[in-house]
């Protein structure tokens, strides 16, 4: 029986009919001209080439392996304008008749400059970073590699610090997390090959770059404003990585370099070593890959203190400080393959793999000085202590613990032409962990002073680097066997595991009038991911025997201070092998430790989009709708104490929302070299998954607590720009920005903390703050100085500023954002003719809130860090090159402190000293 139509469906089915209709004529009547851009040498495929139409007025921008596509062309004969930076402009005629037309474009450096200039050394890296951003629909900052796989920097977040208004946070002296526009790297999202990167520790989403070594990279795009067809995760910038494709050069290309890398405080020199290539086989099929390997070796000197007071009578000092000694191997595997494949002249598909290890092994050894009384004397500068007026514990204790970290990527797709249409699909997975597995950390062993025992002096008037002095019971203080063993953690298992799955599709139809041309787009994506943190702790309090540190006593090599004696790095873990079976296991705080960390977060996020782009003589104008409904399932463990026993409850939380996320780009030419931006769009910034996670963690009666009720950032954004092309190499541009967020994340710190009938000395614990702004202006210039007589004409030049104001409201306060920082820039003097290459940069972060603490004066800053670094290349041939690096010439280090009481205090110090690189690089 036939089903009867209604008016609505009638006119829907009407309605489809025309559009199909009107579709399938326009794909059966329309012309194609199509073609790549590629360098004189024939080397490579150069993107972000402008491709116009002169008499049409109609522009495309040359994709990575140079292609470039008009659709809807009528017959008849045309000019060809292609424009590059570093190149001369060329025009070429071509005739489009009925069928499609294919052409290839051939661009060579301008002025009297050799033609592997264009895509070699630093001018080449240069030159495509300019004609990427000039070509982006938004604001963005863009790093490449050049033809001869030569990146600026070891790592990624390395490489990242030399783009405008980008800084990276350093872990013990290299470069991990990246910030933008100075705020916080947690309101970052990154992604390879356009699939969002998981991140492999517990706590965070930010993901540490570090992990991916720089010689897979073919590229680094920052895009500081959003579209409806991007992910909306973002407040500072999508930084989006690219992997090598075959079809990015035109010529086999295989290159090796062999490096050595020497750390001055440990006097060691250890291995760097990568392979690059990338061929094409037949017309069709293209593969690409590379494979690098790095191992550090180096040590770090550091001093923490804590719970600073003022006494009665006046006098300010820290009850807990710490000597840190830290020596550390870090090793990096990582290895990509891309294939590509031209299924049709129409159709090519890419299969994307990338997998990179990261392993961590840490020896810190420790001496602590705890403190229960007051001072009985002291001045501005320092204090005194004697155990007869409250008692002195001596902690000395080691940590040998060994950590991976890996991330993996894989990602399926292609794209389809089809007359005016065209069709974007890929399914993807990311998977990265974290590992820890036999660990120790820490073996400790304590003397605990009373009576007249001990007098200690401690000498603060060099803020950053504390002094003490034993004044009475230096014999006791020194001898390591009056040290004995009482508490031993080790890690059986501590394994974070976060996965990803992708499927995502887009359309996208092309349209032409007389002088103007658009698309409409439209799409969906779906995101799934799962996290899991497991923490299974053996906790030992006793030894059947005797275990003193005489047992264990090794050499210290720190040089802050004498902290002898010290445990062996290795000492404890040799002892076990044979006493291990009479350790005495504390049953309650292993059950309570391998419980309170662990959680499951499952978090699903589907979104669909529709934008329309338009584009008419100077003037190219994007806007779009986005909608994202995101579904979280938050599982962990509620902990109970009851007398001697824990009781431990799986509990867990659902919760979903949906956020409409409106956008819109506008990108004017004033004039043929003058660029206006203005981009406004709306984000959210979920919470981290470990802090949104049901869990506690508790180490000394101190804890870190999880907050399932976390609302995500929301964001409105505001970006205004402008860019003057004022040389062939050459940029200058400014730009404002503003954003007002809402529920904003703090970690807020709470003194004498109850949960669970347990009161806690402190507990760190995120929450929402009430609504932040976020202001502040970019300052970028960038130039090759080609135009200078003789030698001066390989002078090159770099700076870029940026100023953040970035401020909220919360607990009654209003407080900088955390990690968020007020001024930041880099600059770069480089010269590059002949066979030379040289460059000095410097790269400077502001000082910023790390932590909120229980008052103004206890919140925790992180000082400014000024770093400078020099490069030096030399082509020995064509096909060969030596280089040095210096990183951190200055042994810049970091710092933290408080803002009282009575001025600012020292919360932790650390130096690394400088590292310095050399090694050779072939090309062939």
């Amino acid at each position: 029986m036939p089903t009867k139509l209604t008016a609505s469906k009638r006119a829907l089915l009407l309605g489809s009919t025309v559009i199909g209709t009107w579709s399938l004529a326009a794909l059966a009547m329309a012309a194609t001209l199509s073609g790549r851009v590629i360098d004189s040498t024939g080397t490579r495929a150069l993107q972000a080439a402008e491709v116009s139409i002169v008499e049409l007025g109609r522009v495309a921008q040359t994709e990575s392996d140079g292609g470039f596509r008009f659709a809807d062309l009528p017959a008849g004969n045309y000019t060809l304008r292609t424009r590059y930076t570093g190149a001369a402009t060329t025009e070429t005629s071509v005739t489009v008749g009925q069928a499609d037309t294919r052409i290839t474009v051939s661009l060579s450096p301008a002025g009297d400059a050799v033609d592997t200039l264009l895509v070699v050394g630093q001018r080449a890296n240069l030159a495509s970073a300019i004609s990427r951003q000039r070509a982006g629909e938004g604001i963005q900052s863009v790093l490449t590699r050049d033809a001869m796989g030569q990146f600026p920097d070891q790592n990624v977040a390395e490489a990242v610090r030399r783009a405008p208004g980008v800084n990276v946070l350093n872990d013990q002296g290299e470069g991990r997390f990246v910030a933008v526009r100075g705020l916080d790297p947690n309101l970052n999202a990154a992604s390879i090959n356009g699939v969002r990167v998981p991140s492999p520790e517990a706590d965070v989403r930010s993901v540490a770059l570090d992990v991916i070594p720089s010689e897979l990279i073919e590229s680094i795009e920052i895009k500081k404003t959003l579209t409806a067809d991007m992910d909306a995760d973002t407040i500072g910038a999508s930084i989006e990585i690219n992997t090598t494709s075959a079809f990015d050069r035109r010529k086999p290309f295989f290159a090796v370099s062999a490096e050595g890398s020497y750390n001055d405080m440990t006097g060691k020199t250890t291995p760097k070593g990568s392979v690059d290539f990338s061929r094409t086989i037949g017309d069709r099929l293209g593969v690409a890959g590379g494979l690098s390997y790095y191992k550090r070796t180096f040590a770090t000197d550091n001093v923490e203190m804590d719970d600073w007071e003022e006494s009665d009578a006046g006098i300010v000092s820290a009850k807990t400080l710490e000597y840190r000694d830290y020596d550390v191997t870090r090793k990096r595997l990582g290895g990509s393959l891309s294939f590509d494949y031209r299924a049709t002249d129409d159709t090519t598909l890419y299969l994307r793999l990338l997998a990179s290890q990261f392993d961590d092994h840490e020896y810190r050894r420790r001496t602590i000085f705890e403190m229960e009384g007051d001072p009985v004397s002291g001045t501005a500068t320092s204090a005194n202590f004697r155990s007869a007026d409250g008692r002195i514990t001596v902690i000395r204790d080691v940590k040998d613990r060994f950590e991976s970290q890996t991330i993996r990527s894989v990602a399926l797709g292609g794209r389809t032409d089809a007359g005016a249409w065209r069709f974007d699909y890929s399914a993807a997975f990311s998977a990265a962990r974290e590992k820890e597995a036999g660990s120790i950390d820490p073996a400790r062993f304590r003397q605990r002073f009373t009576g007249n025992s001990l007098n200690v002096n401690f000498d603060y008037s060099d803020m950053e680097k504390p002094r003490y002095a034993v004044t009475t019971g230096q014999a006791n203080f020194l001898d390591a066997s009056r040290y004995a063993f009482y508490r031993l953690e080790q890690t059986s298992l501590s394994e974070s595991r976060d996965e990803e799955a992708t499927f995502k599709f887009d359309a996208r139809r092309a349209f032409a009038w007389d002088g103007a041309s658009g698309e409409i787009q439209f799409g969906g994506k779906a995101r799934l991911r799962e996290k899991t943190n497991n923490l299974e702790i053996d906790y030992y309090d006793g030894y059947d025997g005797t275990f003193t540190l005489a047992n264990v006593q090794g050499q210290q090599d720190y040089g802050l201070a004498d902290i002898s004696p010290v445990v062996g790095k290795t000492a404890v873990a040799d002892f076990l092998k044979t006493n291990a079976g009479k350790l005495e296991q504390s049953d309650f705080d292993t059950v309570y430790e391998s419980a309170v960390t662990d959680y499951r977060v499952h978090e699903d996020i589907l979104a669909g989009y529709m934008l329309g782009r338009y584009h008419a003589g100077p003037l190219r104008a994007v806007a779009g709708l986005r909608v994202e409904h995101t579904r979280n399932r938050l599982s962990g463990n509620f902990v109970e104490v009851d007398g001697d026993d824990v009781i431990v409850t799986p509990n867990s939380f659902k919760r979903d929302y949906t956020d409409w996320l409106p956008s819109a780009t506008l990108r004017y030419e004033a004039q043929p070299n003058l660029l206006v931006r203005a981009g406004v769009f709306r984000s959210v910034v979920r919470p981290g998954i470990g802090k949104m996670a049901p869990r506690f963690i508790v180490e000394d009666n101190e804890g870190e607590f999880g907050n399932p009720d976390l609302k995500p950032y929301d964001a409105w954004n505001l970006d205004l720009s402008t860019e003057w092309y004022f040389a062939k190499e050459a940029v200058l541009s400014g730009g404002l920005f503003y954003k007002k967020v809402k529920n904003f994340i703090v970690d807020a710190e709470y003194e004498d903390y109850a949960f669970n009938g347990v009161v806690y000395n402190q507990v760190v614990r995120p929450i929402n703050g009430d609504e932040a702004t976020i202001k502040g202006f970019e300052f970028n210039y960038q130039q090759a100085l080609t135009s200078l007589p003789g030698l001066l004409s390989g002078a090159l030049l770099g700076f870029n500023y940026t100023y953040t104001d970035a401020e909220g409201d919360i607990l009654g306060r209003t407080i900088p954002l955390p990690a968020s920082s007020k001024n930041t820039f880099n600059a770069m003097v480089g010269y590059e003719k002949g066979p030379i290459s040289i460059r000095l940069s410097a790269t400077y972060r502001d000082l910023y809130l790390d932590e909120l603490g229980s008052s103004a004066e206890k919140d925790r800053y992180v000082k400014d860090h000024l770093q400078y670094d020099l490069s030096a290349k030399y082509r020995v041939s064509k096909s060969v090159q030596v280089f040095a690096d210096l990183v951190n010439m200055g042994d810049e280090p970091y710092v933290a402190y408080q803002r009282g009481p009575k001025g600012d205090r020292l919360l932790q110090y650390e130096e690394y000293s400088w590292t310095g690189k050399f090694g050779v690089k072939a090309t062939f």
